[in-house]
């Protein structure tokens, strides 16, 4: 279950961060790290600070877009240091190990985002998440570097994966993929578009409004190709401009 988990790391902009992250991985048995589009590519002082974790250093991949890095990902799990105005299905560490886990029963693969160290993760990024995991530290200093940041939440998918080996569980209903999802908003996007319902030069917030409905009711696989068929039923009948 802990080899499903993937641990994404967007933008960062150290490489020492990159190795003690993924340090901070290891220590807690995950080994699979993705970078998006970071400022430096880990080398010489990014295997200093992995120590024993070089491993994970090698066998990590770079890409382009968070898009990329969640493509076969059927749960996302993006990290926001603070409570955003954008309201967004939301859990504590403990809450995302255990969930994490149970999808991982199945075979399905869990991504973990973490944004850039002076920044986090833009709305835009949020968006592309499943929910949100909030670490509940000390309002009054709440300063969390990047590798401790993994660490806590690395820390609780192992809690959750040691206690499931104790007390098995049921694996959880089959998801779609995060591209499926993505390329359904695509296709529901264009219908709304080629209806007149949105407005291409005022398209207000109608596809983030929607987008955070069909997060909190998480659609199940089959319901995601029932709505992808209601929309190329109505395609044939709306007017393409």
């Amino acid at each position: 279950m802990l080899s499903e988990i993937r641990i994404v790391l967007v933008g960062t902009t150290d490489q020492r961060n990159i190795g003690s992250a993924a340090r901070a991985m290891k220590t807690m048995g995950l080994q699979e790290l993705v970078l998006v589009d970071p400022q430096e590519i880990p080398q010489g002082k990014a295997q200093a600070l992995a120590a024993g974790a070089t491993d994970v250093l090698a066998n990590a991949r770079t890409v382009d877009t968070l898009a990329e890095a969640l493509a076969d990902c059927t749960l996302v799990l993006a990290t926001s240091a603070r409570n955003r105005t954008l309201d967004w299905p939301q859990l504590t560490p403990r809450e995302a190990g255990e969930k994490a886990i149970h999808e991982g029963l199945g075979g399905a693969k869990v991504a973990i985002v973490f944004g850039r160290e002076a920044s986090g993760l833009t709305n835009e990024e949020l968006q592309q998440s499943n929910f949100h995991i909030h670490i509940p530290a000390n309002p009054e200093y709440s300063s969390l570097n990047l590798a401790m940041a993994v660490q806590t939440v690395s820390y609780e998918m192992r809690m959750a994966f040691l206690a499931v080996q104790s007390e098995p569980v049921a694996p959880e209903q089959e998801y779609p993929y995060h591209r499926e999802v993505e390329s359904f908003y695509d296709h529901l996007e264009r219908v709304l578009t080629h209806s007149g319902f949105i407005i291409p030069q005022h398209p207000g917030t109608v596809m983030t409004k929607l987008r955070r409905l069909f997060t909190r009711t998480r659609l199940e696989e089959n319901e995601l190709k029932i709505l992808r068929g209601v929309l190329s039923s109505l395609e044939k009948h709306v007017p393409k401009t």
